[in-house]
């Protein structure tokens, strides 16, 4: 296992929330990986997993009293707060993130924030309803404008039925942005362009063609290019994802938006990477009014015209190109229709995969690529998103400073 994470103390703050269970997870992938953890536990916290599992996971007795009289004999509570090198809340409950923002220090946990110099990273976890009360986004906001870094919530189905923002990230995407936030920073003072998401393609003010994508690998990369020192644009077809921090977002819905704007920041950006999944086709004609089903017929025709393709116009570019990476979302053949991509899109990199593979590509949190350029190739395989947007860059980085010398 690579020692990534070698050395680094981590303090890691549960709150109470049913996402706790997860923390044994995370506390071991974070050691595997090399790094020291330190368990603080809330009171309520340990309603849901018990201090003697963390402690047997951790390797270390878990803290969990402010009032704890052998530990304050040596002023424990401030030792810990000068110990850690990163604070990570995970559950970041509504309650933990409103009491940070009012700056309380009642228990253990929030005593050690106020007191430590250590940057945090809060984990939101909590009902899609609470996530989204105007209390709990102000909180938010408040603590992101202190420079806390917020990692996530994820969407999906919660323990209570309800399906929407809240989930906190899995424990190896909460261990990917330890590993970028700790990591090199390669990509700083280079600006990078990126499309994500699908794309709209009207019919009617009611109807759309659209396709599967749901933006996830797309923002991902954002995410990973922004923890790398990237300076990064996000192009965005409609999706329910949050921006990630320090990333620049505009949001388009169809193609031909979505060419204009990468037009527009092609040429003032070092690297694009196209990731989104973007219509070929558009209707000719958009209707003014809703077009309505009629007795007579069974069938309704549709003239479909090409749309732009955007990242063949990047690489195309005679001046100011930026170094141009595309992906190839594939169901047959994926190396052949790549390696066609590449050579005839003059791409510098394409990244390919198969979405015919269950539980891979849209919609999911995993994927698997292979990625080739002039003279070369290397398969990355299935991993968390996450996970491959750092490894993805890691290669761009190279190739990239092999074009720009």
């Amino acid at each position: 296992m690579p020692q990534s994470l070698s050395g680094k103390k981590i303090l890691l703050g549960i709150s109470g929330g049913i996402a706790a269970y997860k923390c044994a997870d995370l506390t071991r992938r974070l050691i595997e990986r090399g790094a020291q953890v330190q368990v603080v536990m809330t009171p309520a916290a340990k309603e849901f997993i018990t201090p003697l599992t963390m402690q047997a996971v951790s390797g270390r007795p878990v803290s969990d009293s402010l009032l704890d009289p052998a530990a304050e004999a040596s002023m424990g509570h401030i030792e810990l707060a000068k110990w850690a090198d990163l604070i990570l809340l995970a559950p970041a409950t509504s309650d933990l993130i409103a009491r940070l923002r009012a700056g309380m220090g009642n228990d253990l946990l929030t005593t050690l924030i106020l007191a430590s110099n250590a940057p945090i990273a809060v984990a939101p976890a909590m009902n899609q309803q609470m996530y989204a009360n105007v209390a709990t986004q102000e909180n938010i906001s408040a603590l992101t404008q202190r420079g806390m870094m917020i990692w996530g919530p994820a969407a999906g189905q919660q323990a209570c039925g309800d399906v929407g923002y809240g989930r906190m990230l899995e424990p190896m995407e909460l261990v990917a942005h330890c590993e970028a936030f700790f990591g090199p920073k390669p990509l700083q003072n280079i600006k990078l362009a990126i499309t994500a998401g699908p794309t709209r393609e009207a019919i009617d003010p009611v109807r759309y063609i659209s396709n599967h994508s749901s933006g996830k690998m797309g923002f991902a990369i954002a995410e990973a290019a922004a923890n790398m020192g990237a300076d990064v644009t996000l192009i965005s077809g409609p999706v329910a994802l949050a921006t990630p921090a320090n990333v620049t977002r505009i949001d388009v819905e169809s193609a031909e938006q979505m060419y204009k704007a990468a037009m527009e920041h092609a040429v003032i950006n070092d690297i694009f990477i196209s990731c989104a999944a973007v219509a070929d086709y558009r209707p000719s004609q958009i209707a003014d009014q809703k077009i309505k089903k009629t007795d007579d017929s069974d069938q309704m025709q549709i003239v479909m015209v090409k749309n732009p393709d955007i990242v063949a116009s990047v690489a195309a570019l005679k001046d100011k190109r930026p170094f141009t990476v595309g992906f190839a979302a594939e169901t047959q053949d994926v190396k052949k229709y790549a390696l066609g991509k590449l050579a005839k899109k003059n791409l510098d990199m394409i990244c390919a995969n198969d979405v015919s593979v269950e539980g891979l590509g849209f919609n999911s949190n995993d994927n698997a690529l292979h990625l080739y350029w002039k003279n070369g190739e290397q398969a990355l395989g299935t991993a968390c998103k996450q996970h491959l947007a750092k490894q993805l860059l890691d290669i761009v980085v190279k190739q990239y400073q092999q074009y720009s010398k």
